[in-house]
């Protein structure tokens, strides 16, 4: 993208603001020039955005699921219209290749579909109540109602698709919500609300977009106006928020350290190495299930990872704007910096450089290691980059075992022919999901989605994340009448 640097003004109370603010860089990661520029709330901003959130909760609530659908749908069809801009704009401000932005768009345009579908499906039940003598007469009926104002903080990875994680399952049950959306990746998040702008049927003023500094942040975690906060971000943050966030539900999806196992025996090798190239270095491996860790039977090892390495050095990295890139900026430069230093800790601990290990600005190529020990921070803790780290193992059981050493726990992968290892995994990887014959970076948007351990609490996926978004009351009834 060139030309002149566009400002983008922040959504308070569903209505852009006007007056003067301080303006934030959001930088091209791949020239690093400034590629648009997007005002900064005030801590006045939050506390009316959180007023207005508080003021409109009645009338969200009272929409009709007809009404929340329409609104969903809306959405969708402004996102379909509006796709190419998006996934150009989303290439610009987090140096994904574009074949990976208009993914994302896809996914988030699926996400909105799913929801749409889901809030007319909001259901109770009739329970009987009458368990033992004493209690025959009463009978229940249980209803679900929207909690109330959300407070959502999103990160930088997946910048539209995860705040569309956030914002589509509040919209369908009702919940006004404000929003906070990484300050490295701001654009489409803000470009989410100004397609919510629009007259689409919701209650005046209940949604807000603000990019806001880290020093005016803290109302999103400890405003009790608020009665939920979800974040997705890094684990450290994440649990610190949890402390903090008082009496509201908390719902966090954290970091990931994600294992995959190749059985002996396997579907289709040719498709095996493929999806497991994908796992390693789709996104450049910034994400939370990204495939980190390989573990690959005795029999298959050596053939594996030689048609695995000879694919990784056939990967295009550079220019994320290009349609044949494969792997294009880290966020930062300081980012790649970090994982270049953790490559060469694990070979200087003993680990092998297979291929990569190199980086130029925020540019990391495509890494190999093989044999990393435990103690390396390759190994132990979220790499967060296209470094892919491989082991032999000759033991199912133990390969599992190897697998939940780690105090992370959100998704694995195994590719085998034997379902009877396939429930094996499932039944002991300490992980909240298991992806079988693929690698552990699937994500279906409509799955439920989140970890175990320091992955996280609670679930993502539209279904079930409106779970977290419901209050569920019972209303007891006793038949006094007397015909």
């Amino acid at each position: 993208m060139t030309g002149e640097v566009k400002e983008y003004r922040l959504l308070l109370a569903s209505k852009p603001v006007e007056a003067d603010r301080e303006f934030l860089d959001v930088t091209n990661k791949y020239t690093g020039e400034v590629g648009a520029k997007v005002q900064l709330a005030t801590h006045d901003d939050v506390d009316k955005a959180i007023d207005a959130a508080v003021a409109a909760a009645p009338a969200m609530a009272a929409l009709g699921a007809f009404e929340r659908k329409a609104i969903l749908e809306k959405t969708v069809a402004e996102l379909k219209k509006r796709a190419e801009e998006i996934a150009q704009i989303l290439t610009m401000e987090s140096g994904k290749p574009i074949k990976d932005a208009r993914g994302e768009v896809a996914r988030t345009i699926d996400t909105f579909q799913v929801a749409a579908e889901e809030s007319v499906r909001i259901y109770g039940e009739h329970m009987p109540l009458d368990i033992s003598a004493r209690n025959k007469g009463p009978q229940g009926i249980v209803k679900k109602f929207p909690i109330g104002p959300v407070s959502m903080v999103s990160p930088w990875n997946f910048p539209l698709n995860l705040v569309a994680h956030k914002v589509a399952p509040a919209l369908a049950v009702g919940c006004p919500f404000v929003l906070k959306p990484a300050s490295r990746t701001p654009l489409s998040a803000l470009i989410l609300g100004d397609i919510l702008v629009p007259d689409r049927g919701a209650a005046k003023g209940a949604f807000s977009v603000l990019p806001v500094s880290r020093a005016d942040a803290d109302m999103f975690t400890v405003d009790e106006r608020f009665k939920l906060l979800t974040f997705t971000g890094s684990g450290p943050v994440g649990w610190d928020m949890k402390a903090r966030a008082g009496k509201k539900k908390v719902v966090m999806e954290l970091g990931g350290n994600a294992p995959c196992i190749v059985d002996d025996y396997v579907p289709d090798l040719d498709y095996t190495i493929q999806r497991l190239i994908n796992g390693g270095f789709y996104q450049g491996g910034q994400s939370c299930i990204h495939m980190q860790r390989l573990y690959v039977h005795e029999r298959l090892y050596d053939e594996v990872k030689a048609e695995f390495l000879a694919q990784v050095k056939k990967l295009k990295v550079g220019n994320p704007f290009e349609d044949d890139t494969f792997i294009g900026p880290m966020i930062s430069e300081k980012d790649a910096t970090r994982v270049e230093d953790w490559v060469k800790e694990a070979v200087e601990k003993g680990g092998k450089l297979l291929c990569g290990g190199s980086r130029k600005g925020a540019v990391m190529q495509p890494t190999v290691l093989e044999d990393v020990p435990m103690d390396a921070m390759a190994r132990k803790e979220e790499i967060f980059g296209p470094v892919v780290l491989f082991y032999k193992y000759s033991d199912f059981k133990e390969a599992v075992k190897e697998c939940n050493n780690t105090h992370y726990g959100l998704q694995s992968g195994i590719f085998t022919k034997d379902l009877n290892k396939a429930f094996y995994a499932f039944e002991h990887m300490e992980v909240g999901g298991v992806i079988l014959n693929d690698s552990p970076a699937l994500r279906v948007d409509s799955q439920p989605y989140g970890g175990l351990k320091d992955s996280g609490i609670q679930r993502e996926g539209v279904k079930y994340a409106m779970e977290d978004y419901l209050e569920t009351k019972v209303l007891v009834m006793r038949n006094v009448g007397v015909l």
